[in-house]
Protein backbone atom coordinates (compact mmCIF):
# COMPACT_ATOMS: atom_id res chain seq x y z
CA UNK A 1 0.00 0.00 0.00
CA UNK A 2 2.90 2.54 0.46
CA UNK A 3 3.48 3.29 -3.35
CA UNK A 4 -0.54 4.16 -3.28
CA UNK A 5 -0.90 6.02 0.08
CA UNK A 6 2.90 8.14 -1.48
CA UNK A 7 0.83 8.66 -4.47
CA UNK A 8 -2.02 9.82 -2.84
CA UNK A 9 -0.43 12.36 -0.35
CA UNK A 10 1.28 13.80 -3.04
CA UNK A 11 -1.67 14.04 -5.69
CA UNK A 12 -3.43 15.72 -2.67
CA UNK A 13 -0.54 18.16 -2.20
CA UNK A 14 -0.61 19.29 -5.42
CA UNK A 15 -4.44 19.85 -6.77
CA UNK A 16 -6.33 20.12 -4.02
CA UNK A 17 -6.69 23.63 -3.23
CA UNK A 18 -7.45 25.62 0.14
CA UNK A 19 -10.33 25.08 1.46
CA UNK A 20 -11.56 28.56 0.64
CA UNK A 21 -11.14 27.70 -2.70
CA UNK A 22 -12.68 24.57 -2.29
CA UNK A 23 -15.92 26.01 -1.79
CA UNK A 24 -15.70 28.78 -4.02
CA UNK A 25 -15.13 25.96 -6.63
CA UNK A 26 -17.85 24.28 -5.30
CA UNK A 27 -19.92 27.07 -5.44
CA UNK A 28 -19.71 27.53 -9.28
CA UNK A 29 -20.22 23.87 -9.68
CA UNK A 30 -23.35 24.02 -8.14
CA UNK A 31 -24.51 26.76 -9.67
CA UNK A 32 -23.62 25.22 -13.23
CA UNK A 33 -25.21 22.04 -12.16
CA UNK A 34 -28.10 23.97 -11.00
CA UNK A 35 -28.71 25.37 -14.57
CA UNK A 36 -28.39 22.33 -16.15
CA UNK A 37 -30.31 19.87 -13.98
CA UNK A 38 -33.20 22.09 -13.12
CA UNK A 39 -35.09 24.53 -14.70
CA UNK A 40 -33.79 27.24 -12.15
CA UNK A 41 -32.69 30.69 -14.45
CA UNK A 42 -29.25 32.14 -13.77
CA UNK A 43 -30.57 34.83 -11.72
CA UNK A 44 -32.77 32.28 -9.99
CA UNK A 45 -29.49 30.99 -8.84
CA UNK A 46 -27.70 33.74 -7.69
CA UNK A 47 -30.94 34.56 -5.88
CA UNK A 48 -31.05 31.18 -4.39
CA UNK A 49 -27.21 31.59 -3.55
CA UNK A 50 -27.62 35.13 -1.75
CA UNK A 51 -30.57 34.10 0.18
CA UNK A 52 -29.00 30.99 1.60
CA UNK A 53 -25.55 32.88 2.20
CA UNK A 54 -26.40 33.91 6.23
CA UNK A 55 -28.22 30.79 7.25
CA UNK A 56 -25.83 29.25 9.36
CA UNK A 57 -24.43 31.92 11.17
CA UNK A 58 -26.22 30.38 14.37
CA UNK A 59 -24.32 27.28 13.53
CA UNK A 60 -20.68 29.26 12.68
CA UNK A 61 -21.05 30.71 16.27
CA UNK A 62 -21.46 27.11 17.53
CA UNK A 63 -18.64 25.98 15.41
CA UNK A 64 -16.29 28.74 16.15
CA UNK A 65 -17.16 28.10 19.94
CA UNK A 66 -16.17 23.95 19.62
CA UNK A 67 -13.20 25.10 18.61
CA UNK A 68 -12.01 27.68 21.12
CA UNK A 69 -13.58 25.96 24.22
CA UNK A 70 -12.31 22.60 23.18
CA UNK A 71 -9.03 24.19 22.84
CA UNK A 72 -9.57 26.48 25.95
CA UNK A 73 -10.46 23.59 28.06
CA UNK A 74 -7.29 21.46 26.49
CA UNK A 75 -4.59 23.49 27.22
CA UNK A 76 -5.83 23.55 31.09
CA UNK A 77 -2.90 21.98 33.28
CA UNK A 78 -5.57 19.33 34.88
CA UNK A 79 -6.86 17.92 31.18
CA UNK A 80 -3.23 18.19 29.76
CA UNK A 81 -2.23 15.76 32.34
CA UNK A 82 -5.47 13.73 31.58
CA UNK A 83 -4.79 14.13 27.92
CA UNK A 84 -0.89 12.88 28.70
CA UNK A 85 -2.23 10.15 30.52
CA UNK A 86 -4.02 8.81 28.13
CA UNK A 87 -1.35 9.38 25.88
CA UNK A 88 1.18 7.34 27.58
CA UNK A 89 -0.48 3.98 26.64
CA UNK A 90 1.20 4.56 23.02
CA UNK A 91 4.49 3.12 23.31
CA UNK A 92 5.27 3.85 19.27
CA UNK A 93 4.17 5.17 16.36
CA UNK A 94 1.73 2.23 15.30
CA UNK A 95 -0.24 2.31 18.78
CA UNK A 96 -0.01 5.82 18.73
CA UNK A 97 -1.89 5.50 15.20
CA UNK A 98 -4.67 3.07 16.93
CA UNK A 99 -5.16 4.70 20.26
CA UNK A 100 -6.15 8.19 18.64
CA UNK A 101 -8.31 6.19 16.20
CA UNK A 102 -10.52 4.42 18.90
CA UNK A 103 -10.15 7.32 21.22
CA UNK A 104 -11.78 10.01 18.47
CA UNK A 105 -14.21 6.75 17.89
CA UNK A 106 -15.85 6.66 21.20
CA UNK A 107 -15.52 10.38 21.60
CA UNK A 108 -17.62 11.10 18.04
CA UNK A 109 -20.02 8.16 19.12
CA UNK A 110 -21.02 10.00 22.42
CA UNK A 111 -21.29 13.15 20.60
CA UNK A 112 -20.22 14.77 17.39
CA UNK A 113 -18.64 17.99 18.69
CA UNK A 114 -16.79 16.47 21.51
CA UNK A 115 -15.54 14.12 18.83
CA UNK A 116 -14.18 16.54 16.16
CA UNK A 117 -12.66 18.79 19.63
CA UNK A 118 -11.05 15.48 21.40
CA UNK A 119 -9.73 13.66 18.73
CA UNK A 120 -7.28 16.45 17.63
CA UNK A 121 -6.53 17.80 20.75
CA UNK A 122 -5.55 14.11 22.09
CA UNK A 123 -3.41 14.03 18.30
CA UNK A 124 -1.71 16.85 19.53
CA UNK A 125 -0.67 15.35 23.13
CA UNK A 126 0.83 11.91 21.38
CA UNK A 127 2.91 14.13 18.83
CA UNK A 128 4.63 15.52 21.73
CA UNK A 129 5.16 12.26 23.73
CA UNK A 130 5.98 9.58 20.63
CA UNK A 131 8.42 9.93 18.84
CA UNK A 132 8.86 9.68 14.84
CA UNK A 133 4.93 9.28 14.49
CA UNK A 134 3.68 10.75 10.83
CA UNK A 135 1.63 13.88 12.06
CA UNK A 136 -0.21 14.18 8.70
CA UNK A 137 -2.04 10.55 9.42
CA UNK A 138 -2.11 11.55 13.18
CA UNK A 139 -4.36 14.09 12.62
CA UNK A 140 -6.15 12.05 9.66
CA UNK A 141 -6.45 8.92 12.33
CA UNK A 142 -8.03 11.12 14.48
CA UNK A 143 -10.48 13.11 12.32
CA UNK A 144 -11.26 9.79 11.24
CA UNK A 145 -13.32 8.43 14.09
CA UNK A 146 -15.69 11.65 12.89
CA UNK A 147 -17.90 8.58 10.57
CA UNK A 148 -19.83 7.40 13.08
CA UNK A 149 -21.36 10.15 14.86
CA UNK A 150 -24.52 10.11 12.67
CA UNK A 151 -24.87 6.51 14.25
CA UNK A 152 -24.36 7.50 17.56
CA UNK A 153 -26.19 9.01 20.26
CA UNK A 154 -25.97 12.89 18.77
CA UNK A 155 -27.36 11.61 15.40
CA UNK A 156 -29.52 14.29 14.19
CA UNK A 157 -31.56 12.25 12.07
CA UNK A 158 -32.20 9.50 14.13
CA UNK A 159 -33.23 11.48 16.79
CA UNK A 160 -35.40 13.85 14.94
CA UNK A 161 -37.19 11.27 14.15
CA UNK A 162 -37.65 9.67 17.58
CA UNK A 163 -39.02 12.93 18.58
CA UNK A 164 -42.81 13.55 18.78
CA UNK A 165 -44.24 16.47 16.46
CA UNK A 166 -40.81 15.76 13.98
CA UNK A 167 -42.07 17.23 10.10
CA UNK A 168 -42.55 13.52 9.10
CA UNK A 169 -44.37 12.03 11.76
CA UNK A 170 -47.89 12.12 9.44
CA UNK A 171 -45.77 10.04 6.79
CA UNK A 172 -43.86 7.69 9.18
CA UNK A 173 -45.24 8.08 12.66
CA UNK A 174 -42.38 8.11 15.43
CA UNK A 175 -39.55 6.00 15.08
CA UNK A 176 -38.05 4.85 18.25
CA UNK A 177 -33.75 4.82 18.54
CA UNK A 178 -33.98 1.28 19.12
CA UNK A 179 -34.97 0.96 15.39
CA UNK A 180 -32.08 3.26 14.45
CA UNK A 181 -29.24 3.78 16.37
CA UNK A 182 -29.83 0.72 18.82
CA UNK A 183 -30.67 -1.70 15.57
CA UNK A 184 -28.77 -4.90 15.53
CA UNK A 185 -27.36 -3.50 11.80
CA UNK A 186 -26.03 -0.37 12.69
CA UNK A 187 -24.47 -1.27 15.96
CA UNK A 188 -22.78 -4.30 13.93
CA UNK A 189 -21.46 -1.83 11.47
CA UNK A 190 -20.31 0.09 13.90
CA UNK A 191 -18.71 -2.51 15.78
CA UNK A 192 -17.05 -3.63 12.48
CA UNK A 193 -15.46 -0.03 11.98
CA UNK A 194 -13.79 -0.22 15.41
CA UNK A 195 -12.48 -2.99 14.51
CA UNK A 196 -11.50 -1.75 11.05
CA UNK A 197 -10.79 1.91 10.79
CA UNK A 198 -7.85 1.68 13.10
CA UNK A 199 -6.23 -1.29 11.48
CA UNK A 200 -6.90 0.57 8.43
CA UNK A 201 -5.00 3.75 9.88
CA UNK A 202 -2.29 1.66 11.08
CA UNK A 203 -1.50 0.18 7.41
CA UNK A 204 -1.90 3.61 6.09
CA UNK A 205 1.39 4.32 8.34
CA UNK A 206 4.40 5.96 5.50
CA UNK A 207 7.50 4.91 5.18
CA UNK A 208 10.49 6.29 7.02
CA UNK A 209 11.99 8.09 4.82
CA UNK A 210 8.52 10.19 3.84
CA UNK A 211 7.74 10.35 7.56
CA UNK A 212 6.31 13.69 8.83
CA UNK A 213 6.84 15.25 12.40
CA UNK A 214 6.92 18.11 14.31
CA UNK A 215 8.75 19.58 16.66
CA UNK A 216 7.49 18.59 20.29
CA UNK A 217 8.30 22.04 21.62
CA UNK A 218 6.28 24.00 19.27
CA UNK A 219 2.80 22.34 21.09
CA UNK A 220 4.34 23.84 24.38
CA UNK A 221 2.26 27.06 25.07
CA UNK A 222 3.26 29.80 27.43
CA UNK A 223 1.10 30.42 30.39
CA UNK A 224 0.17 33.50 31.30
CA UNK A 225 2.19 34.89 34.62
CA UNK A 226 0.39 35.49 37.44
CA UNK A 227 1.35 39.08 39.24
CA UNK A 228 2.54 39.17 42.29
CA UNK A 229 2.60 42.59 42.78
CA UNK A 230 -0.48 43.42 41.15
CA UNK A 231 -0.60 47.51 41.28
CA UNK A 232 -4.06 47.58 40.75
CA UNK A 233 -7.26 46.24 42.31
CA UNK A 234 -8.86 45.57 38.43
CA UNK A 235 -5.00 43.66 38.67
CA UNK A 236 -5.91 41.89 41.25
CA UNK A 237 -9.13 40.46 40.16
CA UNK A 238 -7.40 39.23 36.68
CA UNK A 239 -4.98 37.12 38.97
CA UNK A 240 -7.53 36.15 41.39
CA UNK A 241 -9.07 32.58 41.32
CA UNK A 242 -12.05 34.02 43.30
CA UNK A 243 -13.87 35.31 40.01
CA UNK A 244 -13.31 32.02 38.34
CA UNK A 245 -14.22 29.88 40.61
CA UNK A 246 -17.52 31.14 41.94
CA UNK A 247 -18.87 31.96 37.76
CA UNK A 248 -17.47 28.59 37.46
CA UNK A 249 -19.34 26.56 39.93
CA UNK A 250 -22.51 28.08 38.65
CA UNK A 251 -22.10 26.58 35.18
CA UNK A 252 -21.85 23.55 36.94
CA UNK A 253 -24.75 23.53 39.23
CA UNK A 254 -26.69 24.24 35.98
CA UNK A 255 -25.04 21.43 34.07
CA UNK A 256 -25.62 19.28 37.20
CA UNK A 257 -29.67 20.13 36.98
CA UNK A 258 -29.40 19.81 33.00
CA UNK A 259 -28.24 16.40 33.25
CA UNK A 260 -30.65 15.27 35.93
CA UNK A 261 -33.61 16.40 33.87
CA UNK A 262 -32.39 15.48 30.70
CA UNK A 263 -30.39 12.58 31.20
CA UNK A 264 -26.85 12.03 29.62
CA UNK A 265 -28.73 14.33 26.20
CA UNK A 266 -25.73 15.95 24.54
CA UNK A 267 -25.88 18.84 21.83
CA UNK A 268 -23.94 21.24 20.90
CA UNK A 269 -25.10 24.00 23.28
CA UNK A 270 -24.61 21.59 25.83
CA UNK A 271 -20.70 20.17 24.76
CA UNK A 272 -19.47 23.85 24.69
CA UNK A 273 -21.31 25.12 27.92
CA UNK A 274 -19.22 22.12 29.39
CA UNK A 275 -16.00 22.78 27.99
CA UNK A 276 -16.14 26.65 28.45
CA UNK A 277 -17.29 26.52 32.35
CA UNK A 278 -14.61 23.83 33.04
CA UNK A 279 -11.82 25.85 31.08
CA UNK A 280 -12.48 29.06 33.29
CA UNK A 281 -12.09 26.56 36.44
CA UNK A 282 -9.36 24.45 34.78
CA UNK A 283 -7.33 27.63 34.45
CA UNK A 284 -7.89 29.21 37.69
CA UNK A 285 -7.49 32.89 36.63
CA UNK A 286 -9.13 35.32 34.54
CA UNK A 287 -6.38 36.16 33.41
CA UNK A 288 -4.77 32.48 32.16
CA UNK A 289 -8.07 31.93 30.98
CA UNK A 290 -8.51 34.94 28.63
CA UNK A 291 -4.86 34.57 27.39
CA UNK A 292 -6.01 30.52 26.19
CA UNK A 293 -8.80 32.02 24.20
CA UNK A 294 -6.79 34.61 22.50
CA UNK A 295 -4.37 32.16 21.16
CA UNK A 296 -7.52 29.23 20.30
CA UNK A 297 -9.47 31.92 18.48
CA UNK A 298 -6.45 32.74 16.10
CA UNK A 299 -7.36 29.47 14.41
CA UNK A 300 -11.23 30.21 14.01
CA UNK A 301 -10.68 32.59 10.62
CA UNK A 302 -11.72 29.64 8.72
CA UNK A 303 -15.14 28.97 10.05
CA UNK A 304 -15.86 32.34 9.84
CA UNK A 305 -15.26 33.04 6.15
CA UNK A 306 -16.22 29.57 4.88
CA UNK A 307 -19.33 28.74 6.44
CA UNK A 308 -21.54 31.09 4.76
CA UNK A 309 -20.41 30.08 1.47
CA UNK A 310 -21.27 26.50 2.49
CA UNK A 311 -24.49 27.78 3.21
CA UNK A 312 -25.22 29.54 0.03
CA UNK A 313 -24.84 26.40 -1.58
CA UNK A 314 -27.14 24.57 0.69
CA UNK A 315 -29.72 27.32 0.00
CA UNK A 316 -29.20 26.94 -3.84
CA UNK A 317 -29.43 23.07 -3.49
CA UNK A 318 -32.42 23.34 -2.03
CA UNK A 319 -34.65 25.92 -3.62
CA UNK A 320 -33.23 25.16 -7.18
CA UNK A 321 -34.58 21.48 -6.27
CA UNK A 322 -31.02 20.00 -7.41
CA UNK A 323 -30.48 17.88 -4.27
CA UNK A 324 -33.74 16.03 -5.52
CA UNK A 325 -32.95 15.86 -8.69
CA UNK A 326 -29.83 14.02 -7.32
CA UNK A 327 -31.77 11.67 -5.14
CA UNK A 328 -34.53 11.11 -7.38
CA UNK A 329 -31.72 9.72 -9.64
CA UNK A 330 -30.97 7.29 -7.32
CA UNK A 331 -34.17 6.34 -6.36
CA UNK A 332 -35.29 5.54 -10.19
CA UNK A 333 -32.55 2.65 -10.02
CA UNK A 334 -32.93 1.11 -6.69
CA UNK A 335 -34.95 -2.37 -6.23
CA UNK A 336 -36.16 -3.37 -3.38
CA UNK A 337 -32.41 -5.42 -2.50
CA UNK A 338 -30.11 -2.00 -3.38
CA UNK A 339 -32.36 0.57 -2.13
CA UNK A 340 -30.38 1.02 0.93
CA UNK A 341 -27.05 1.02 -1.08
CA UNK A 342 -28.08 3.83 -3.14
CA UNK A 343 -29.66 5.98 -0.69
CA UNK A 344 -26.23 5.39 1.09
CA UNK A 345 -24.21 6.74 -1.83
CA UNK A 346 -27.02 9.56 -2.77
CA UNK A 347 -26.90 10.80 0.44
CA UNK A 348 -22.73 10.57 0.28
CA UNK A 349 -22.66 12.65 -2.71
CA UNK A 350 -25.74 15.18 -1.19
CA UNK A 351 -23.50 15.44 1.76
CA UNK A 352 -20.88 17.49 -0.41
CA UNK A 353 -23.56 20.13 -1.19
CA UNK A 354 -25.11 20.55 1.95
CA UNK A 355 -22.84 19.44 4.46
CA UNK A 356 -25.65 19.60 7.35
CA UNK A 357 -27.49 16.29 8.50
CA UNK A 358 -30.61 18.13 9.50
CA UNK A 359 -30.43 20.15 6.39
CA UNK A 360 -30.04 17.32 4.09
CA UNK A 361 -32.57 14.94 5.72
CA UNK A 362 -34.77 17.88 5.07
CA UNK A 363 -33.97 17.95 1.40
CA UNK A 364 -33.93 14.31 1.29
CA UNK A 365 -36.32 12.78 3.60
CA UNK A 366 -39.28 13.18 1.52
CA UNK A 367 -38.25 11.13 -1.66
CA UNK A 368 -36.39 8.78 0.55
CA UNK A 369 -39.47 7.64 2.66
CA UNK A 370 -42.21 7.56 -0.22
CA UNK A 371 -39.30 5.32 -2.34
CA UNK A 372 -38.88 2.87 0.91
CA UNK A 373 -42.59 2.45 1.40
CA UNK A 374 -43.26 2.26 -2.17
CA UNK A 375 -40.51 -0.81 -2.26
CA UNK A 376 -42.08 -2.09 1.25
CA UNK A 377 -38.90 -1.34 2.31
CA UNK A 378 -37.87 -0.61 6.38
CA UNK A 379 -38.07 3.25 7.14
CA UNK A 380 -35.92 3.13 10.22
CA UNK A 381 -33.05 1.42 7.84
CA UNK A 382 -33.40 3.90 4.69
CA UNK A 383 -32.89 6.95 7.15
CA UNK A 384 -29.86 5.45 9.03
CA UNK A 385 -29.13 4.99 5.83
CA UNK A 386 -29.13 8.29 4.69
CA UNK A 387 -27.01 8.88 7.99
CA UNK A 388 -24.25 6.79 7.35
CA UNK A 389 -23.49 8.54 4.07
CA UNK A 390 -24.26 12.29 5.35
CA UNK A 391 -21.64 11.21 7.84
CA UNK A 392 -19.08 9.04 5.28
CA UNK A 393 -18.20 11.61 2.60
CA UNK A 394 -17.54 14.33 5.45
CA UNK A 395 -13.89 12.45 5.75
CA UNK A 396 -13.32 14.43 2.24
CA UNK A 397 -15.76 17.29 2.99
CA UNK A 398 -12.98 20.39 4.44
CA UNK A 399 -16.48 21.47 5.71
CA UNK A 400 -16.27 19.00 8.99
CA UNK A 401 -12.40 19.27 9.26
CA UNK A 402 -11.86 22.84 9.47
CA UNK A 403 -12.14 23.13 13.37
CA UNK A 404 -9.72 19.55 13.57
CA UNK A 405 -7.13 21.49 11.13
CA UNK A 406 -7.16 24.63 12.96
CA UNK A 407 -6.33 23.34 16.14
CA UNK A 408 -4.00 20.62 14.23
CA UNK A 409 -2.55 23.86 12.27
CA UNK A 410 -2.29 21.62 9.13
CA UNK A 411 -4.41 22.13 5.54
CA UNK A 412 -6.83 19.91 3.88
CA UNK A 413 -4.69 18.86 1.73
CA UNK A 414 -2.27 17.58 4.40
CA UNK A 415 -4.40 14.91 5.48
CA UNK A 416 -7.09 14.04 2.27
CA UNK A 417 -4.80 11.72 1.14
CA UNK A 418 -4.87 9.56 3.88
CA UNK A 419 -8.45 9.89 4.25
CA UNK A 420 -9.60 8.87 0.86
CA UNK A 421 -8.07 5.45 1.94
CA UNK A 422 -10.21 5.61 4.49
CA UNK A 423 -13.44 6.79 2.93
CA UNK A 424 -12.88 3.72 0.57
CA UNK A 425 -12.34 0.70 3.09
CA UNK A 426 -15.47 2.60 5.52
CA UNK A 427 -17.88 3.34 2.62
CA UNK A 428 -17.01 -0.69 1.65
CA UNK A 429 -17.83 -1.72 5.65
CA UNK A 430 -21.04 0.45 5.20
CA UNK A 431 -22.66 -0.74 2.14
CA UNK A 432 -21.87 -4.25 3.62
CA UNK A 433 -24.01 -3.97 6.13
CA UNK A 434 -26.80 -1.82 4.71
CA UNK A 435 -26.63 -4.60 1.91
CA UNK A 436 -26.82 -7.59 3.80
CA UNK A 437 -27.62 -7.14 7.87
Amino acid sequence: MKPLISLSNRIMQRYLPDPFLFVVILTLVVFGLGLIFTDSTSIQMVQFWGEGFWALLAFSMQMVLVLVTGYVLASSPIFKRFLGFLASFAKSPGSAIVIVTVVSMIASWINWGFGLVIGALFAKELAKRVKNVDYRLLIASAYSGFVVWHAGFSGSIPLSIATEGHPFQDLIGVISTGDTIFASFNLIIVAVLFVVLPITARLLMPSKDETVTVDPSLFNETAAAVETEALTPAEKMENSMVLSVVIGILGVIFLGYYFVKNGFALNLDIVNFLFLFLGILFHGTPKRFLAAVQEAIKGASGIVIQFPFYAGIMGMMTASGLAVVMSEAFVSISNDVTFYFFAFISAGIVNFFVPSGGGQWAVQAPIMLDAAQTLDASVAKTAMAVAWGDAWTNLIQPFWALPALAIAGLKAKDIMGYCVFILVISGIVISLGLLFL
